[in-house]
């Protein structure tokens, strides 16, 4: 008893831990920057730049400096050889800006430097340009004040000096190789300590990282193998970086418990490994003892509390979302909008549709949280936008399925401000109505999805809707049927109704089903929009933290269609590869 008392705090996370939504660490991409036909500051001579990233937080505008390349002597046209290596986050509108300045002495002090220009994009951004390789121009941007010492710094906002040339910077990025790993593995167990009264012990395992501080972060647990005290395990496999983030020497911690009904799980004992220890296989240094410290401490004739032995390791590279991005694939997106009379009339403040002047509808915001993500993939920016549950002009015609710009042959708006045009142009020229029905959006996008199932292109939908769906039956069969095309579904629910609906299609706990069938993937994802609406006002965050939770499951959805279709990606185009290289200095 006392060991589990001992163990208790541990046994909160051991408890709540789900496996599947278990914290692996973000995958890491490499940036790499080169710059063209750069401002000359020097006199008699080229000028010396530098490159400085910026990286700005989802909940400031404050931007942090994130590090700084070497300085290249005398070259107008640099490519520098230290790299920025990020977490990346397919979910989050990760905003980078890039400062170029002339070095001109030794102090690590930027505004003693010449200022050359500076260019922002998104992580994104670069990732969705063809082969992951973005070439813009630089800009001499606007100049502030620093308020310490009122020196000139450069500014944060995007612009320049018309017809002021600054040349080009150009930023590749890498997927870092160990994010792609994926290791397997078996274990069994021998003569574990007897933990339960009336019969064996029912142990498992749990698997935890270490972290840079010696905390360690739980990233799996086994099954619990019932009434033995020489449990076989089932195999189990793991992303490499999910154990050990990518250092192979970096500590894993495994402790061995007896499972118990109630959750006060026994502690049997423990022991510690690497992954380097591991990738040796099946061998003698794969066999570890289990130990208890308090027993350890407490009997002088203890040896240990049994032992775990390795049965088999092998270790797989698996593609991975950047793989697909990077050979090509696009991201489609297609907004459709709920014009459901339930909503409210558009012209009342009280309307979910109301355009205040001063401020985005949940509509909007919602939109734009979404769209200017899925955005940066999709390389001509051309998005399908559509309504339903409205009376259609002129005769008066209900549609569940009508194009917001008007043209049902052609519903595709430029960019997300496109849709946002189509959008609010809507709501003076239809009139709301209902009922509510996704089957027709769904099918919709589907038709598309259907014709393309090469791996070129994936399709997501967004569904913005105000509340209870009336062709539950319908929308259920459309989703069993949209899971086995490349396709996912996002729906937001605006306003205060109850969408309990919205929850059973979203799979997460009891995967959908129709007639009998059960969809081959989870596809959808449903989250209501009040729950990231932010007490102080700050529309920004709200917004992000609303695409953060509805775009992550986007990737592994991605993922899960190419496995089941054994869809591989196309190779990357090739590297871009610099020409002549400059005389390298540190700052």
């Amino acid at each position: 008893m006392d060991d589990a008392m001992d163990k208790f705090d541990d046994m909160a996370s051991v408890s709540e831990f789900d496996p599947i939504q278990g914290s692996i660490p973000a995958t890491k991409v490499e940036i790499t920057v080169s710059c063209r036909n750069l401002l000359d500051k020097d006199t008699f001579s080229k000028s010396d730049p530098l490159c400085v990233l910026y990286v700005q937080g989802i909940e400031t505008i404050q931007w942090r400096e994130f590090g700084r390349t070497e300085v290249i002597d005398n070259s107008l046209n640099p490519d520098f050889v230290r790299k920025f290596i990020l977490d990346y986050f397919f979910e989050e509108r990760q905003n980078l800006r890039f400062d170029l300045y002339d070095v001109d002495s030794k102090s690590p002090d930027l505004s003693k430097h010449d200022f050359l220009g500076q260019m922002f994009c998104t992580l994104g951004e670069i990732v969705g340009s063809s082969g992951s390789r973005l070439e813009k121009p630089l800009t001499l941007g606007y100049f502030s004040l620093n308020s310490r010492g009122e020196r000139p710094m450069p500014g944060i906002e995007p612009g320049g000096i018309p017809g002021k040339k600054c040349g080009a910077i150009i930023l590749s990025v890498e997927e870092l190789g160990n994010c792609r790993d994926v290791a397997t593995m078996q274990f069994c167990a021998n003569k574990l300590d007897k933990k339960d009264f009336f019969g064996k012990s029912d142990p498992f395992m749990v698997f935890y990282r270490s972290n840079e501080d010696g905390t360690f972060t739980i990233c799996h647990k086994t099954e619990v193998v019932k009434n033995t005290l020489n449990p076989v395990w089932l195999q189990f496999c793991i992303p490499v970086r999910a154990l050990c983030n990518g250092d192979y020497d970096r500590t894993i911690k495994v402790e061995v418990y007896d499972w118990d009904r109630d959750g006060s799980h026994d502690f049997i004992g423990e022991f510690t490994t690497s992954y380097r220890e591991l990738a040796r296989g099946q061998s003698q240094f794969n066999v570890y003892e289990v130990i208890n410290p308090k027993k350890k401490i407490k009997k002088k004739k203890y040896v240990n509390s049994g032992t775990v032995t390795l049965l088999s390791f092998t270790v797989e590279s698996e593609h991975t979302f950047l793989d697909y991005i990077k050979g090509g694939t696009q991201i489609n997106f297609t907004v459709a909008i709920d014009f459901t009379a339930s909503n409210g009339n558009p012209s009342q403040s009280t309307s979910l549709h109301y355009m205040n002047p001063y401020q985005m509808n949940a509509y909007a915001m919602a939109l734009k949280a979404v769209g200017e993500i899925i955005q940066d993939y999709d390389s001509d920016k051309m998005f399908p936008a559509l309504g339903f549950g409205a009376k259609l002009p002129p005769d008066g015609r209900v549609s569940h399925e009508f194009a917001l710009n008007g043209n049902p042959d052609n519903p595709y708006c430029n960019g997300i401000e496109g849709i946002l045009e189509a959008y609010h142009r809507s709501l003076k020229t239809v009139q709301l109505y209902g009922p509510t029905n996704f089957a027709p959006v769904i099918n919709h996008v589907a038709r598309y999805a259907t014709a393309v199932q090469d791996g070129s292109q994936y399709f997501v939908l967004l569904i913005i809707t105000d509340g209870v769906i009336s062709d539950m039956a319908q929308t259920k069969e459309a989703i069993v049927n949209a899971a086995k095309l490349p396709m996912s579904i996002i729906i937001v629910g605006v306003g205060q109704a109850e969408f309990d609906a919205m929850v059973e299609l979203d799979g997460d706990d009891i995967r959908i089903s129709s007639r009998g069938k059960l969809a081959e993937r989870d596809i959808v994802q449903f989250v209501p929009f009040r729950d990231y609406i932010d007490r102080t006002g700050n529309h920004v965050l709200s917004m992000a933290r609303l695409a953060k939770d509805v775009l992550a499951e986007i990737p592994d959805q991605f993922i899960s269609y190419m496995k089941t279709r054994s869809i591989k990606p196309n190779p990357a185009p090739p590297p871009y590869t610099p020409t002549g290289l400059g005389v390298h200095t540190q700052i």
